[in-house]
């Protein structure tokens, strides 16, 4: 019997969102967390509230934390929308990794400038504050949309798995590519799991952070929810080659709080993890715009 147990909860802030800060009234979600020696840093995704018609449905936004928890914000954007007409409606859900010549590399989803479709692309550069290349890794086929929220891992067998959300039937799904290295090129495989009739994850998938630990299967932490959009995060563990599932949560791992208000979103949704020794702090947002992490243990 495996459990991945949540241990503690804790409240992440930024700086500048404070009640007179420049972000204050916008949402956060999103929130892909890593560490460079002892300095924790982040990419964000922000949305003004409300959303007025022509306003972008993300701006990227990255800041620095010495705990974790609270994070003081640069004073300019990451990645704005635009010029490129596949992002110039909204920038959101940032994942960071590094190139094999070092640079950064963030995948992120485009939203195009009639906010009807998203698509998959990365931001290259040296540092966060000079990502120039930017291009389109992959578009929706006929008949699917909406491809985004990028989770990446190296298997087994030498080979990159590009997991990541698509649009079908009017439901969300996780698919997944295959790459020789983190930049690909990307070939499109079966999906690594679906929906289950019977549980809380019935209707929608959407892909979350994969932990990769020595001796231990890679689990992610899923994101998964019936037919009116009540998310909840759970677990599902592949073999080191991702070849196939060895396990899946029956019960979320968090489930949302009561919201304090009635037009809250029932939603929490995972976007990052650390792991640190045994500790496993996972990062998500609540209502779609409050930043929280959690800490998780596996028991087994």
């Amino acid at each position: 019997m495996v459990a991945y147990v949540v241990e503690e909860l804790q409240e992440v802030t930024l700086d500048i969102a404070g009640a007179d800060g420049r972000l204050a009234h916008y949402d956060l979600m999103s929130p892909f967390v890593w560490t460079e020696g002892e300095t924790y840093r982040l990419l964000v995704r922000v949305v003004p509230n409300p959303l007025g018609p022509t306003d972008p449905t993300g701006i990227i936004w990255g800041g620095d934390s010495d705990d974790g928890r609270y994070f003081r914000m640069r004073d300019a954007p990451a990645i704005v929308p635009g010029p490129n007409p596949d992002d110039a409606g909204g920038c959101e859900d940032p994942t960071v990794v590094r190139g094999e010549d070092g640079a950064y590399l963030v995948f992120y989803t485009g939203v195009d400038a009639a906010r009807s479709q998203g698509a998959l692309l990365v931001a290259k550069g040296p540092k966060l504050t000079e990502l120039h290349e930017q291009r389109v890794l992959l578009r929706a086929p006929e008949g699917e949309g909406n491809i985004k929220e990028a989770s990446l891992a190296l298997g087994a067998d030498g080979r990159f798995r590009l997991f990541y959300e698509y649009a079908r039937n009017d439901a969300s799904r996780i698919g997944m590519a295959v790459g020789p290295t983190a930049e690909g090129p990307w070939t499109v495989v079966d999906d690594p799991f679906s929906i289950r009739e019977d549980g809380w994850d019935n209707w929608h998938l959407s892909t979350g952070p994969i932990v990769q630990q020595e001796g231990r299967d890679p689990v992610m932490f899923y994101n998964g929810a019936t037919v009116d959009a009540r998310w909840r995060i759970g677990w599902i563990s592949f073999a080191p080659d991702f070849s196939r599932v060895t396990g899946r949560g029956l019960e979320p791992v968090i489930m949302p709080p009561p919201a304090k208000s009635r037009d809250a979103t029932d939603i929490a949704f995972a976007a990052s993890c650390l792991v640190m020794g045994d500790d496993i702090w996972l990062y998500y947002s609540l209502e779609d715009k409050i930043l929280r992490r959690a800490l998780v243990r596996l028991y087994a």
